[in-house]
């Protein structure tokens, strides 16, 4: 539990629960905790790099090997092994540097025990607490409201409603409604499993994610191989067992464990045992870095999102504004005398003295109270909300005043000059033509309006003469009086984020296109949006939500040709967003206020900011601690980087699969021995697949995001892999001939073929890597000759040699062994030449059907 808050709160009389009561709350199993997590388990780490249907595979076959003696075939085992304890290692530290990162954007809530006001965690709630509810926070438990100061709550993740509701005392208020406005103190008496804080928390944060191309794509090649490895193996068990002379004969001496070691080097192969680690690696890595940069990723799975954003709707205060505003002055409308501003400037100060004001409001204050001004007598209050963009107050009745021409009543609104004319009786378009000006020099700018009558607009929303007329269910809330006149407007400015023109500089080039979405007037948001060049040289085009279509195909049709929007609502923000992917956009949505929250959890990738509601951070997938905009180009740099380098990887490790499973059926069909060993294929793939692979996942990567994952990549994989099948299969069935060689009866021939197949494969392994590394100029190239010169050096060192049966060809067998090398080269040229022959071809012919 923290100390005594430092804001000031309302006094009240009641005491709370005392420390002892809270502790026997908590032991009882009476306090809000719930399983809420911004990363995985440390058991749901291990089980899910430990516990695959490959480590199974693997580990059955390197059981299998060991059974026959030859422990030096299972060492693709231990290989595995070390791959999965790279992967739970680095999630276990992306974990620690997530938890750590999310205890910056933890929410506290404040409650009233034993007499003084403390801050407590979510979790440390207890039944019968007395909480308070202030605007911007998401209610964290179900309670009773004892004393309300204009509480208006958003229910709509609840009801499924968008407009507020003011809550009055002795109403219940439940757990995932957010506090748009107004305070309240609330007791506690549902918390934890029993609220609805236990599940609409948890359903808030669900992220419904757009199907991707990498996620699906490794998805497929893994099913694929998961229903080719199990018959295959059966059938290269039993060619292998063919090849020493059938069952009875491989029993009897013994040939069976070569049979068997024999088999499992095509399964081995097969197995893209890698692709599944270096995606999780990829993911952990890339979160790792962005919180380095204050960009805390809630979900790891959502970085491979980043890289496909091509829309990005911003939202204004916040975001390219730094949230800072201030006052600079009151404008009469009409030839006043100093006792009319003066009534003007404090009906300005009573509307912006809430007891939680936003930043505007507490922008107004701050400019007042340096003026000398100071706090009046209100009778009654509307605080300031999203949805109805206006906030009033009552004055008491004090009599009427010559001077001041108070007629003993007045009502006083304040809020978007649009919104209050728009109600009004009469034409003011002369008021609004002045609004206009103001904000083309990128003024806030807010509209004063006054209102004189017996009745009280902000208490039962009617006169007492249609009171007894009124309909039932009609709504007895505060309206705007249209008899109400406007009287002075209130110039405001905000802070444009220094970065902010050159973040947008930089989206405009990679090819995003940004909006920007704000709750201001649209000309003001136009100026800020003019400013800081959002559309390079050409002037942004604004428009006011208020005119922009219900449907949402129209309105994706509209949206094409906008850049700014003014006055949006909270559900005008999330249909945006809906219309946008109706044009197949993948749609990012940064925010702040809880009139962001919808938005951005309908969005492909919510990003909130640090300094944003509990409500906003709540449902984001990444969240910019430090609130700074200009992280965001790391942020999507990075979801591109784990995508085109996962290509890469891909290609390099179904190429692999591709020329394993190959030449698996070409010895299942032709019954000859397998042309190489476990340990051959640990060493190559290790070499030219597995090492570099690693270096080219977390390389730098800036390529744009294009849609076809799983068709590049396999486009990419047959040709190499198609190639390097071939030029062993034909090495294994024209060597034994020409050089005379028994290998089904001598055992030093069939290592010699072996031996060649390797080096073959070791040659190929590095073509196809050559060509995945591209281009080669720079640190590329060096990898490849690193690899290169790596694995022709351990054929001449005697302990690896001699471990993973390397033997270099001497005499006639080097002669066979480099004119198999020219023409695998030969092959590997014609299968990269005929491939996009063949591609052209069966496009021509899919066309025509």
């Amino acid at each position: 539990m923290s100390a005594t808050t430092a804001v000031e709160m309302p006094e009240i009389g009641a005491t709370g629960l005392t420390p002892k009561e809270v502790v026997q709350r908590i032991e009882s199993g009476q306090s809000n905790a719930v399983k809420t997590s911004t990363s995985r388990s440390v058991q749901d780490i291990v089980r899910a790099n430990v516990f695959t249907l490959f480590n199974g595979i693997i580990f059955a076959a390197m059981v299998l090997v060991l059974i026959t003696g030859s422990w030096r075939d299972a060492v693709f085992g231990f290989v595995i092994i070390i791959n999965t304890g790279i992967g739970i290692v680095t999630e276990l530290r992306a974990k620690r540097t997530l938890d750590r990162l999310s205890i910056l954007v933890a929410s506290e809530f404040l409650v009233h025990r034993d007499g003084r006001d403390v801050e407590v965690p979510h979790n440390e709630i207890v039944l019968d607490d007395l909480l308070w509810i202030r605007a911007g926070e998401q209610v964290p438990a179900d309670g009773q409201i004892i004393q309300t100061w204009g509480l208006e709550l958003d229910e709509s993740m609840l009801t499924g409603e968008s407009r507020t509701v003011r809550h009055k005392v002795g109403e219940q208020v439940y757990s995932g409604a957010t506090a748009v406005s107004g305070m309240a103190l609330v007791k506690v008496n549902a918390v934890g499993s029993h609220s609805y804080a236990a599940t609409l928390t948890a359903q808030a944060k669900v992220y419904k994610k757009t199907v991707s191309d990498l996620n699906k794509g490794i998805n497929t090649i893994l099913k694929f191989m998961t229903f080719l490895v199990v018959p295959l193996c059966i059938l290269l068990i039993l060619s292998q067992i063919h090849t020493v002379g059938g069952w009875g004969t491989a029993l009897s001496t013994g040939e069976w464990r070569q049979a068997v070691v024999s088999a499992v080097a095509g399964v081995v192969g097969m197995i893209p045992e890698g692709l599944v680690l270096l995606t999780s690696l990829n993911f952990a890595v890339a979160a790792m870095r962005l919180a380095r940069h204050n960009t805390l990723v809630q979900e790891l799975e959502s970085v491979e999102t980043l890289a496909r954003v091509d829309a990005l709707n911003l939202d204004k205060t916040g975001t390219i504004t730094d949230g800072g505003i201030a006052f600079n002055r009151l404008v009469m409308l009409d030839s006043a005398n100093a006792a009319a501003e003066q009534a003007a400037t404090q009906a300005l100060y009573d509307c912006c003295n809430e007891e939680q004001p936003n930043g505007t409001g507490q922008a107004v204050l701050a400019g007042l109270k340096a003026q000398g001004h100071g706090p009046g007598q209100v009778a009654s209050r509307v605080p300031f909300s999203s949805s109805r963009k206006w906030s009033a107050v009552r004055r008491p009745d004090a009599g009427s005043s010559a001077a001041t021409g108070r007629e003993g009543n007045e009502t006083w609104y304040m809020g978007a000059p649009e919104v209050i004319v728009a109600a009004l009786d009469g034409d003011y378009s002369d008021v609004l033509l002045q609004v206009n000006d103001y904000a083309d020099d990128g003024n806030r700018v807010l509209l004063i309006a006054r209102y004189d009558g017996p009745d009280d607009p902000l208490h039962t929303g009617r006169s007492p003469q249609t009171a007894a007329s009124a309909k039932p269910g009609e709504s007895d809330g505060p309206r705007l009086e249209a008899q109400a006149r406007p009287v002075a407007l209130v110039l405001c400015s905000e802070r444009i984020r220094p970065d902010a023109a050159r973040t947008l500089a930089w989206f405009r080039e990679q090819g995003v296109r940004c909006r920007v979405i704000s709750g201001d007037n649209p000309v003001t948001v136009g100026a800020i949006a003019r400013k800081v060049r959002l559309t390079g040289d050409r002037e942004p085009v604004a428009m006011d939500a208020r005119e922009l279509p219900e449907d949402v195909n129209e309105l994706a049709r509209v949206l094409e040709n906008v850049d700014v929007l003014g006055r949006v609502l909270p559900d005008q923000k999330k249909a945006i967003v809906q219309a946008l992917h109706t044009q197949n956009h993948v749609v990012a949505m940064t925010g702040d206020g809880v009139n962001d929250a919808l938005a951005i959890k309908e969005a492909d990738l919510g990003i909130a900011m640090g300094n944003a509601a509990p409500a906003t951070k709540a449902v984001a997938q990444v969240v910019l601690v430090d609130s700074k905009f200009s992280h965001l180009p790391d942020v999507v740099a990075r979801g591109r980087q784990v995508m085109a380098n996962m290509e890469r990887v891909a290609s390099l490790f179904l190429v692999k699969t591709v020329y394993s499973a190959l030449i698996s059926l070409g010895v299942v069909l032709t019954q000859i021995p397998y042309p190489y060993l476990p340990r051959h294929i640990t060493y190559i793939g290790a070499l030219t697949i597995g090492m570099p692979a690693f270096i080219l996942a977390l390389a730098p990567n800036t390529r744009r995001y294009m849609p076809g994952f799983l068709k590049r990549v396999v486009t990419f994989a047959l040709p190499g892999g198609i190639a390097t099948a071939l030029s062993v299969l034909l090495a294994a069935w024209l060597l034994p001939p020409v050089m005379g060689w028994n290998v089904t009866g001598d055992a030093a021939d069939l290592s010699a073929l072996r031996a060649t197949s390797a080096i073959i494969l070791f040659a190929m392994g590095v073509f196809v890597l050559a060509r995945v590394a591209r281009p080669l100029n720079g640190w590329r190239g060096v990898l490849v000759a690193v690899f290169a010169a790596a694995g022709v050096i351990g054929a001449f060192v005697p302990f690896v040699a001699n471990f993973f049966a390397l033997i270099l060809p001497t005499g006639a067998t080097m002669v066979a062994t480099l004119i198999a090398l020219a023409g695998s080269a030969l092959i590997f040229a014609l299968c990269l030449w005929l491939a996009p022959l063949v591609r052209g071809l069966t496009g021509k012919l899919s066309r025509r059907h």
